[in-house]
C-alpha cells in the first residue's frame, strides 16, 4: 500500500512538474514577472529592510475627494491643506469649479472645502496667527499659438492731466490712429493723473511725466487680418473734452502669439480652526507663480509671478502687514523669474538660491545672491555649478537651521529644455565668503526633486523626472537620506508612484513624510498618450520608525517665547539626545521656503524635559511649530505643538 501510494505521488509530482513546465514555456515572461514581484514584496516587507530603508504606501481618496492637488501646507490642527484650485485643467476654469480639501492623515478623514478663487498657481506661506496667507492665482489660461483668435496684448494708457486720475472700465475701445484698427480692453484700469515736474533750483516748471496704466486688449475682430506689426498710437473712444486730449493708448505688436496665463490680486487667509477661507486685501499686482517669504519684522514679501497682462511682473514686489491685512508697494524694484526660492537669513536679509520655475528671462534675476530689502542691494554668490540649469531645481535649509548651509537640489534648462543637472550644490552662508561646492551628486539628472527636512538633522529626497515634466517616461523612483554632517547620500526603499511637475512634499507631525500630486505631459516612453495628473497620496515612513519603540513627549506649555523655556513630560528623557523646533511646511511647484528646523538647548531631570527657543526673530519667525525629541537611536517623537508668539 504505501509502495502503491508513493508510486501515486511520484506520478502525480511528474505530471504536475510537466504541467508547470509546459505553462512555463507558453507563460514563462508572465511567471517570472508574477515571482519576481512577489518576491519584491517580500523583501521590502521584511523588518531588516523597513529598518534600514522605510516604507513607502499608497493612499487612495474615495471618488468624490479626488483632486489635481497643486499645493499642499501642514496645519496647526495636524491636519493638510490640499488645494487645487482649477487644478491645471481648462475645463474646471471655464465651469468655476475650484476645489479644496482638508485631510486628517490620522484619522483618515477627507472634507470638502469651498474654494472663492481659482487658487491654482498661487503662492501661500505660515503667518504668525497660525492661518496660512494665500496670494495670487489664475485669471486667465494660456492660449497657445494656434487657439488665439484675436489679436490682443499690452496697451500701456497715458494721462497727460496732472488734475486727475482717469478710469476707463472694460469694453473701452482704442483705435489706431495708424493702422486703423479697434482693440477692445478686457477690464477696467485706473491711470493715475500726470507728475509735474519741476526745475530743484529755478523752480522752472519743466513738464508733464504722464501717468500709465497697464491693460490688456484684444481686437474687436478674429483674424490675422487684424494683427499690427509695428508700434501705434490709439485714441480713447467714449472720452471728450479735456480728458480725450489727454489720455491716449500706446502698443507695439498686438499678434496672434501664445499668450500666458494671466494671475489675480486676490488674497486669504486660511483659517486651520474655522476651516474656511477669509478674504483680505488684495495685493497691488496680479500675480501667478509668486513666492512669499516672511520678512525679518513679520511682514509678507510677495515677489514675481504673471500679472494681469500675461506678462513678468516688472520687479515690483510687495509686502503684506498681517496686523492690518493690507498690502504696500517697496519702494524698489528688484526681478526675479517666477516661484524664486526666498528664504530670511540669520541677520535678517534674503538668501535667494536660484532655484525657480522658470517664466522670465534667460539673463535676468537667475543668479543666486543675497538680497537686502532694506537697501536694495543684490550680492552675488559665486561656484555655482551647472548655473543654467536651475530651473525646476529644489532648495532647502539643511538642518539645524543655525548652520545657514542651504543646498540647490538638480534643475532643468530653461522652459521645456531636455536637459537637467544631477548636481547638488552646498553653499555655507556663515563663512567669511560663502560659495557654493558640489555636494553628493545623484545618479540621474533630476527636475522636480522633492525635499523634506526629517527629525533627525537628515533630508528625504525622492521623485522628480529626468526630462521636462516626465517626458519620455522620465520619472525617477528613486530616494536618498542626505546626512549633513557627513555630506552623504543613503539609498532608501523606493517610491511607488512617480513625481515631477507639480508635486511636493511635507513632513507630518508623526515623523512620516507625505507627497502629492504630479503632472506628466505624457503617459508613454514615446509621448504620444496625454499623461494623466496623479491624484493618489504617497506616505513615506523613514526607516527610524522602524527601530523599536519611540520616545515619548507630552504635556509642555502651548506657547514658549523666544529666549524662554518650557519643560514636557517624557518618560524616555534621559535617553533624548537632541531636540528640534521644525516649522511646517506649505509647498509647490518645488518650492518650499517655509520648512525649517532649529536645534533647541534642553535639559533632562527625571521624567522632565525642559527646552529653550534660541532668541533670534529671524531664525524663529513667530508662528506654530512642531517640537521633536529624538532618542539615541535616532528615534523622533510624535510632535507637540507650540507657538511662539
Amino acid at each position: 500500500m504505501k509502495d502503491q501510494a508513493g508510486r501515486r505521488r511520484v506520478r502525480r509530482l511528474a505530471i504536475g512538474t510537466a504541467v508547470v513546465l509546459a505553462l512555463a514555456g507558453m507563460n514563462g515572461p508572465w511567471l517570472y514577472r508574477f515571482g519576481t514581484e512577489k518576491y519584491h514584496q517580500y523583501q521590502i516587507n521584511r523588518p531588516e529592510y523597513k529598518a534600514e530603508n522605510g516604507k513607502w504606501d499608497v493612499i487612495e481618496f474615495p471618488e468624490e475627494y479626488r483632486q489635481n492637488t497643486i499645493h499642499a501646507a501642514l496645519l496647526r490642527t495636524g491636519k493638510v491643506l490640499l488645494v487645487a484650485g482649477s487644478g491645471n485643467n481648462q475645463q474646471n476654469f471655464d465651469d468655476k469649479k475650484f476645489d479644496t480639501r482638508i485631510w486628517d492623515p490620522i484619522k483618515g478623514t477627507i472634507k470638502k472645502v469651498p474654494t472663492p478663487k481659482d487658487l491654482f498657481c498661487t503662492g501661500h506661506t505660515q503667518l504668525a496667527n497660525g492661518n496660512l496667507l494665500i496670494a495670487g492665482g489664475t485669471k486667465r489660461y494660456e492660449k497657445l499659438k494656434g487657439d488665439v483668435t484675436k489679436a490682443g496684448g499690452l496697451m500701456i494708457v497715458h494721462n497727460e492731466n496732472p488734475d486727475k486720475p482717469i478710469t476707463l472700465p472694460a469694453g473701452t475701445k482704442f483705435v489706431g490712429k495708424e493702422n486703423g484698427k479697434t482693440f477692445v480692453s478686457k477690464d477696467p484700469v485706473v491711470v493715475e493723473r500726470a507728475k509735474k515736474n519741476f526745475d530743484k533750483e529755478t523752480g522752472k516748471f519743466l513738464g508733464n511725466t504722464p501717468g500709465l496704466g497697464r491693460i490688456y486688449v484684444e481686437a474687436q475682430k478674429s483674424g490675422a487680418k487684424y494683427e499690427t506689426g509695428t508700434q501705434d498710437n490709439y485714441t480713447v473712444q467714449g472720452l471728450s473734452g479735456a480728458d480725450a486730449k489727454n489720455t491716449y493708448g500706446i502698443a507695439q505688436k498686438l499678434a496672434l502669439d501664445k499668450k500666458d496665463f494671466q494671475g489675480i490680486r486676490d488674497a486669504f487667509e486660511f483659517d486651520p480652526i474655522a476651516e474656511k477661507y477669509i478674504k483680505v486685501d488684495p495685493m497691488k499686482e496680479a500675480r501667478w507663480y509668486p513666492t512669499l517669504t516672511t520678512l525679518s519684522d513679520g511682514k509678507i514679501l510677495s515677489v514675481s509671478g504673471l500679472d494681469d497682462i500675461g506678462q513678468l511682473v516688472p520687479g515690483k514686489n510687495e509686502v503684506f502687514d498681517p496686523e492690518t491685512r493690507k498690502w504696500k508697494y517697496l519702494p524698489k524694484t528688484m526681478q526675479f523669474p517666477t516661484y524664486p526660492a526666498l528664504f530670511l537669513m540669520q541677520n535678517g536679509k534674503i538668501f535667494y538660491s536660484g532655484s525657480n520655475a522658470g517664466y522670465g528671462p534667460d539673463d535676468v534675476g537667475r543668479d543666486p545672491g543675497v538680497w537686502d530689502v532694506d537697501t536694495n542691494k543684490f550680492t552675488k554668490i559665486p561656484g555655482l555649478s551647472d548655473p543654467k540649469l536651475l530651473e525646476t531645481s529644489g532648495t532647502v535649509l539643511l538642518p539645524p537651521a543655525q548652520d545657514e548651509k542651504y543646498m540647490v537640489i538638480g534643475g532643468g534648462g530653461v522652459g521645456e529644455s531636455p536637459l537637467s543637472s544631477n548636481k547638488t550644490r552646498i553653499v555655507d552662508m556663515l563663512a567669511d565668503s560663502p560659495k557654493f561646492e558640489d555636494g553628493p551628486t545623484l545618479e540621474k539628472g533630476t527636475r522636480y526633486p522633492q525635499a523634506s527636512v526629517l527629525p533627525d538633522d537628515t533630508v528625504l529626497v525622492s521623485g522628480g523626472s529626468e526630462d521636462y515634466r516626465g517626458r519620455g517616461d522620465s520619472n525617477i523612483l528613486q530616494a536618498r537620506l542626505y546626512h549633513p554632517d557627513t555630506n552623504t547620500f543613503d539609498e532608501v526603499a523606493e517610491p511607488l508612484v512617480g513625481r515631477n511637475y507639480h508635486s511636493g512634499s511635507l513632513l507630518l507631525p508623526d515623523g512620516r513624510v507625505m507627497f502629492f500630486g504630479s503632472d506628466s505631459l505624457y503617459a508613454d516612453k514615446a509621448n504620444t498618450k496625454p499623461g494623466v495628473f496623479e491624484q493618489r497620496i504617497e506616505i513615506y515612513t523613514p526607516p527610524y520608525l522602524y527601530q523599536g519603540s519611540r520616545p515619548s513627549l507630552s504635556g509642555g506649555p502651548q506657547t514658549i517665547e523666544r529666549g524662554e523655556s518650557g519643560t514636557f513630560t517624557s518618560q524616555h528623557a534621559s535617553s533624548v539626545k537632541s531636540v528640534r523646533l521644525i516649522r511646517p511646511s506649505a509647498a509647490t511647484h518645488v518650492t518650499d521656503v517655509d520648512q525649517r528646523s532649529i536645534a533647541l538647548d534642553f535639559k533632562a531631570s527625571g521624567d522632565k524635559l525642559t527646552v529653550t527657543v534660541p532668541k533670534s526673530k529671524n531664525l524663529v519667525q513667530s508662528g506654530w511649530y512642531m517640537v521633536f525629541v529624538n532618542d539615541d537611536q535616532g528615534t523622533p517623537s510624535k510632535a507637540q505643538w507650540v507657538r511662539v508668539p
